[in-house]
């Protein structure tokens, strides 16, 4: 394939290209620079471009790929989530820079730098990564490449973009409460919310519900970028293995009740549900016996993280409206509601450790409707936002309660062209067969790129 297909090609395709010497770094550079640069004005999916930065990067990683060396990031561009600091840029959060500029890479940035990875931007985030939609006063709208007038989800929305429209073929995320998983559906991509732990941060964020995670257009992709975050060399090679048959949990419950879903979104679930039967796996409907007990624990971790990382800002008269309201809610929580909240997770863990005696892997959809329209919350105070986007994520913030891992797998399109996602998840550290599975799947059932 020439240069221009292989960069929507994914991660993966690109390191295998590199390696066998079909493309060199700094040619794959150039490409993906000039995609972003004819591309990007409309998508706004990057806040910067290092483009001087990766070109000597990439220099840099052929001589590492002539010398024969081979990692599974070696020479590929890949994009970060503007919450990971990177040495020589501010870290936005989406609004005002609120301190100087990094003296030194975030740990999992540091891990793609030694792995030879072309870092070639930091991508848009909304306010502190607080929404599940792209959009600020300070940077404006972030699109999502399937329809311009649809947002392509948050936090991590700018790293969907960028990775759904071919600049790079992979991308990091961070997960606080759906924050890979959403824009991962929302833009037909796979992503994984890491087990916490897995993945090294700088600091523990919202109360130890924030997780990294990476984002690909193939599980794959995806894998790779996790082999290189989390120091290790299992998850790419797990996505070429054939599962044993797994005893699947399909449930439709949330910490809300059963949620109100559009009627071709349920439909696909279902769908897929009867494609994972066809390849070998037992699926059958079942809820973890948990009720509404990880909803106030949720919410508190959540208040209580927001109002921390805002009161450590020199700045927070800079933040958007409904930010400052969250952190002034999350101000009230007392301390001794919050180390309830936590030592309440064991309890959580203990019920679902005994679910996962019977069952593998538990099936849930994403988002229940269609992502939001650019604009949509443009303007919103928190009541307004809150109650907005409530019941659209209800599936999302168990498994940041939880600390276990779950995979976005884009699952098919909408009426409208856009795309549907689904989520699989298992007990802690169950990254690699979550991975076998949505690599098992992607083999079947090839996903779909945007027609752009």
């Amino acid at each position: 394939m020439d240069v221009d297909q292989l960069l929507t090609a994914g991660a993966h395709a690109q390191a295998t290209a590199l390696a066998d010497g079909s493309v060199t770094a700094p040619a794959l550079t150039e490409a993906a620079l000039a995609r972003i640069a004819a591309h990007d004005q409309e998508l706004n999916s990057f806040r910067v471009v290092y483009a001087d930065a990766a070109r000597a990067a990439a220099e840099q990683a052929q001589r590492r790929l002539d010398a024969g060396e081979r990692t599974p990031l070696l020479g590929v561009p890949v994009a970060v989530k503007d919450d990971q600091d990177v040495e020589g840029d501010i870290t936005g959060m989406g609004g005002r820079p609120q301190f100087p500029p990094a003296t030194h890479d975030s740990p999992a940035v540091a891990r793609l730098r030694e792995a030879g990875a072309v870092v070639i931007g930091h991508t848009n985030v909304p306010d502190r990564c607080l929404w599940p939609f792209t959009e600020t006063l300070t940077h404006g709208a972030t699109r999502n490449p399937w329809n311009l007038n649809h947002t392509p989800g948050g936090s991590s929305g700018g790293s969907a973009a960028a990775v759904a429209a071919g600049f790079v073929g992979a991308a990091t995320g961070s997960d606080g409460g759906g924050s890979v998983r959403i824009p991962a559906g929302n833009c037909g991509l796979y992503g994984v919310k890491t087990t916490r732990g897995l993945v090294p941060v700088a600091e523990e964020g919202w109360q130890g519900l924030s997780v990294l995670g990476p984002l690909g257009p193939t599980p794959a992709d995806a894998a790779a970028m996790l082999d290189v975050m989390a120091g290790e060399n299992r998850y790419l090679a797990a996505t070429r293995i054939e599962p044993q048959p797994l005893r699947i949990a399909l449930s439709w419950m949330t910490p809300l009740g059963r949620a109100h879903m559009v009627a071709e979104r349920k439909t696909a679930v279902r769908r897929f549900a009867d494609e994972l039967r066809v390849l070998g796996h037992e699926v059958v409907e079942a809820d973890p016996p948990l009720g509404m007990r990880p909803l106030p624990q949720f919410l508190i971790r959540y208040l209580r993280g927001v109002s921390g990382d805002v009161e450590r800002l020199p700045h927070p008269e800079w933040l958007e409206p409904r930010t400052r309201a969250v952190a002034r809610v999350g101000r009230r929580v007392p301390d001794g509601v919050l180390r309830w909240a936590r030592d309440a997770e064991a309890g959580l863990r203990a019920i679902m450790d005994g679910f996962f005696k019977d069952f593998d892997v538990v099936l849930q959809p994403g988002i229940t409707g269609a992502p939001f329209r650019i604009g949509r919350f443009h303007g919103s105070g928190l009541l307004h936002t809150w109650a907005g986007v409530t019941m659209a994520i209800p599936y999302f913030p168990l498994w940041n309660t939880l600390g276990y891992p779950v995979v976005a797998v884009p699952i098919g399109l909408d009426g409208a062209g856009l795309p549907i996602g689904a989520q699989i998840g298992g007990p802690e550290f169950s990254e690699a067969t979550l991975l076998s599975l949505a690599g098992q799947y992607a083999r079947a059932h090839p996903p779909r790129r945007p027609a752009r």
